[in-house]
Parts: structure tokens; sequence; C-alpha cells
């Protein structure tokens, strides 16, 4: 497993709904190697730090594998890395094999992958298609947030390294399709919210599917 590109964003307005926002999703490849310091990715800018960045959404990691199948959806758009507004983009590391609660060695960082991505307007922006939403769901490879137990430096062609696996937890996969699924399975619910690796203010939210 290894990174293959590194990607950050300055940033980039837009008008939505008759409203001007700046977003971070531009994201390009960088030459030098990123930070990861203080919750998130220095010198990344973030558009909306209420749903983006923050100690469980630190950095987005994103499989290049996935590529060629958006590739061939959407053939004349400018491609490079970072499309999908990552901050790494991943070689061998899948969506169904990464376990919350992971922790891993990148570069010089320790991070533990926490939740899923779940895509919003901006994506669609970025593809000119607000359909891609609905297509980004339905393919079932979301991408996974974590969250930084050491600061480090990581650059492309840095190996990731399965320092602590969380044996018996939820895959991202599995976590991101349960968390698109209007019906939620009770058993797994319950699975969901004793899970130790997941953030609080996401069994919160969870909680009323328990009523």
């Amino acid at each position: 497993m290894q990174v293959i590109a590194t990607n950050i964003a300055k940033p980039r307005e837009f008008t939505w709904k008759g409203r001007t926002q700046a977003s971070g999703i531009y994201k390009y490849p960088v030459d030098e190697p990123i930070l990861l310091k203080d919750h998130g990715v220095a010198g990344d800018f973030i558009g909306n730090k209420k749903v983006h960045g923050g100690e469980f959404k630190a950095c987005y990691l994103f499989s290049s594998e996935h590529y060629p199948y958006w590739q061939e959806k959407y053939p004349t758009l400018d491609w490079d890395w970072g499309m999908f507004g990552e901050n790494m983009t991943t070689q061998g590391l899948l969506d169904n094999e990464i376990r919350v609660g992971d922790i891993f060695k990148i570069g010089t960082a320790i991070v533990q992958s926490t939740i899923p991505r779940e895509p919003c307007y901006k994506l669609g922006l970025k593809f000119a298609d607000q359909g891609i939403i609905e297509a980004f769901i339905a393919h079932g490879y979301p991408g996974a947030y974590v969250r930084i137990l050491e600061e480090g430096e990581i650059q492309a062609g840095n190996t990731i390294a399965l320092l602590e696996p969380a044996y018996g937890s939820i895959s991202i996969q599995e976590f991101f399709i349960f968390l698109i699924t209007r019906e939620k399975d009770p058993i797994l619910l319950d699975e969901i919210l004793k899970n130790p690796y997941i953030p609080d203010y996401k069994k919160k939210k969870l909680k009323r599917y328990t009523k």
C-alpha cells in the first residue's frame, strides 16, 4: 500500500442557490510533502469547518483504483489526482478492507481511520453534474477520513503500513452502506453504537433510529 499523490486546495469561490461560497474541494497534487497537524492538513483550505476538517475528518483518503471507473463516466473532464477532494490518493488501500479504527503509519505520521466520506453538492459542482451524488453513493466506495494520532509529513511514494488493525470493527464501506440505507439493521446499529472507534457525535445522530 502506498501514497500515489498528496493534494491540497486553495479557496475557490462559487455560487450555489444565490449564495457565494468558497470551497476546498478543488484540490491539486503537490510535489512537496504535506504536514498533518492540528487536526488537519497544513496549508489546505477548508470552506465549511462545521462539516469538514476537525479531529475526525483531519485528512481524506481516496483510492486510485476507483479513478478508471469515474474517468470512463466523465471522459471530458480535466483529470488529475485530487479530483474527489482527497488529500491523499492511495493505492492498495480499499474501502472494503479498511476497518474503522485501523491505525496506519504513513510517512512520519500515524493516523486512525474514522468514518466514510458522505458526498454533498460540492462534489456535483466539481463534476458539473449533481447526478454524481447519487452515482457516487450507488458505487459504494466513498474513501475514508482519518484522525491524526501523531503529527508528521507525508509525500507521494510513501508506504502505508497497518500498525494496529481494529479487529471486529466495521469496514469503511460497510459503515457507508449502513449510513445511506434508510431502513437501519437494528443488530448492526447496536454494534455501531457500541463501537469504541466511531466518533460520539456520529453515534448521537444514529441514536434516533433506536426509538
